[in-house]
């Protein structure tokens, strides 16, 4: 009885963790009731069924932990296999297409956007997931691929494809995706200002433009012709709706 107890406690807390992780994270459980979250918000049905599948997986339960699984991701769209290892706080906000392999390792209260696959290459058996760090941010569409490290507090950005580790307190964007910086400071938090993050390939162009604009400058300082206009692309950052999600 004691264990049975203690059991049902743990399962409670947990999906008060669970319900507390998606109040904290996504605007749209405004006014909502915990009942309303547990029966129609996808990615705290799917934690709570991997918890089961990974309890019985544990355990050592044949079949039983994936048809847990396999249930799971015809309902919610998400699929979380029982072998994974998934900390407290785990946020998937609308969920449909997420994919966490076998071998994947997350820490704790990490955020994960629609269509995020933390995946493995190749065939190779042991380790094959990406081990994921505390406060990780991960935007929609991005694929993890191996069995690669992301550092605490890093933030993945929307569509981007990660094969190697990236540094703590960094946001990655493109593909292959490359750390980069915010406007030259840390980015605090899941809500981060998906909508300006860094273009390397903008910026690439623009320094190649004000080279050329300074070498035109020169012949023609040397020729006695007139100075060639050239356009600089434009400077002000992109405006519009986050594409991370949510």
């Amino acid at each position: 009885m004691p264990v049975a107890a203690d059991l049902i406690t743990r399962s409670i807390g947990g999906i008060r963790s669970h319900i507390a992780a998606a109040r904290g994270r996504d605007p749209a459980t405004a006014g909502a009731s915990s009942l309303e979250i547990l029966l129609t918000w996808p990615g705290v049905q799917a934690l709570l069924a991997y918890r089961l599948a990974n309890f019985l997986h544990r355990s050592g339960v044949p079949l039983l932990p994936l048809a847990v699984s396999y249930l799971s991701r015809v309902i919610t769209g998400i699929e979380i296999h029982p072998g994974a290892k998934i900390g407290p706080g785990l946020f998937i906000d609308h969920g449909s297409g997420v994919v966490i392999g076998e071998t994947t390792e997350i820490g704790e209260n990490v955020t994960l956007y629609q269509g995020v696959t933390l995946g493995g290459t190749g065939f190779q058996s042991g380790k094959r997931h990406p081990t994921v760090g505390d406060n990780v941010t991960i935007g929609s569409g991005a694929k993890l691929l191996g069995p690669i490290a992301v550092g605490h507090g890093a933030k993945i950005g929307a569509n981007t494809v990660v094969v190697e580790d990236v540094p703590p307190c960094s946001t990655v964007v493109g593909n292959p995706g490359h750390p980069v910086r915010v406007d030259g400071r840390k980015v605090e938090g899941p809500d981060a200002d998906w909508i300006h993050l860094p273009d390397p390939l903008q910026d690439a162009v623009k320094s190649l433009s004000a080279r050329i604009k300074e070498l035109e400058k020169q012949v023609a300082e040397l020729s006695g012709s007139e100075e060639p206009e050239v356009d600089e692309p434009g400077g002000e950052p992109k405006k519009g709706r986050s594409s991370a999600g949510g």
